[in-house]
């Protein structure tokens, strides 16, 4: 396999995990104290893309717990959705223009052994 479509295979590993993250922080949005990741594709070793994950550390709101008579606050999820609805548009596109260049290189392919044989 030529090491460009390598490269583009790997990125889309990297894209699905991304979205796997993204998915992962819009399913939790609801729960108290979570913590959204962050997903960073990188360049690795021979041109390939890896995924590097973090947990964000910014604060969310603090309400008061309704399940208390003390007047305790809890913390909710820092969550955004409209931040996560952003990397699931930008980690959609990254995926379709790598699945576009492996479709590229397999009708290449193709049409040269067409001419060849």
């Amino acid at each position: 396999m030529n090491m460009t479509v390598q490269s583009n295979a790997s990125a889309l590993q990297a894209f699905s995990n991304q979205m796997l993250v993204s998915s992962n922080n819009v399913a939790n949005s609801q729960s108290d104290e979570f913590k959204a990741d962050r997903a960073y594709n990188v360049e690795a070793e021979n041109g390939q893309v890896q995924t590097s994950v973090s947990e964000t550390q910014a604060s969310a709101p603090m309400v008061e717990d309704p399940l208390k008579t003390d007047g305790s606050l809890k913390e909710l999820s820092n969550t955004d959705i409209a931040e996560e609805m952003i990397v699931q548009i930008q980690v959609q596109n990254g995926f379709d223009a790598n699945a576009k260049m492996i479709q590229a290189y397999d009708e290449i392919t193709g049409t040269l052994l067409d001419t060849i044989g």
